[in-house]
Formats: C-alpha cells, sequence, structure tokens
C-alpha cells in the first residue's frame, strides 16, 4: 500500500482534528481557534478553560504499528508551536493568562479512533 495521496492527508487531519476537539470539548474545554496561523506556524487548536489557554498539537496515525503519534513533534515544532502561541497571546490581548502546550493523539479513523490527551506535554522553555 502505498502513501496517501494529499487530499487523503488533509482528510485524516481533519477527521484527528474533529476527533481531538469532541474530546476537548467533553472535557470542558472552549476551542477559540482551529488552524489559526502566522508567520511562525501553525497552531492545531487553541482551546481555554478558567484562566488557562491551552495550545493542542494534533497528531495522527492510521495505525498504531508505527508507535505513537505524539512522539512524532519534534523538537523543532515545539519551537514553532510556542513562537506561533506567543504570538496568538499578543495577538489577542492574553499576555496575562496562563498558558500551556499539549499533545492529543488520535490513531484510527471515525467511531473506532482512540484518542490520547498529553497535558504539558512539552513547555515554553526556548
Amino acid at each position: 500500500m502505498g502513501r496517501a495521496a494529499p487530499w487523503e492527508r488533509r482528510e485524516y487531519g481533519n477527521a484527528a482534528e474533529e476527533a481531538a476537539v469532541g474530546f476537548l470539548e467533553a472535557q470542558g474545554w472552549r476551542v477559540r481557534a482551529r488552524n489559526w496561523t502566522c508567520r511562525y506556524g501553525e497552531l492545531d487548536v487553541v482551546a481555554e478553560r478558567g484562566e488557562v489557554v491551552c495550545f493542542v498539537e494534533v497528531r495522527m496515525r492510521s495505525t498504531a504499528v508505527w508507535g505513537d503519534p505524539a512522539h512524532t513533534v519534534s523538537f523543532a515544532k515545539q519551537r514553532r508551536v510556542v513562537k506561533a502561541a506567543l504570538h496568538y497571546l499578543f495577538a489577542h490581548d492574553l499576555r496575562e493568562r496562563m498558558m500551556r502546550f499539549d499533545v492529543i493523539s488520535v490513531v484510527g479513523r471515525g467511531e473506532r479512533a482512540t484518542v490520547e490527551h498529553i497535558p504539558g506535554a512539552f513547555d515554553a522553555g526556548m
């Protein structure tokens, strides 16, 4: 089986983000933004609960054969997410809020997908 076409990968990514958003909302998070972009990068999901603004990187794989997709968030990707998150906080006048960086991994698709939430998966230490 070959690699998925670009449109298929985007479709898989959208399904994973839908699963992640559903999971977060069920946990009481309010989603502020999805796929927010700036010159520093893209934020998959921005959510808030109480005084915490959470920047969530969503990773997916169709199967767990190659390991947990959460492990694919490289140090370089973490730095891009942090820079974009700081830009988001300033752009939306949220500088005084606490922030957290989470990863949600989604393995599979549809009702059979498993969602794992890793709160505080990385920090803003640059």
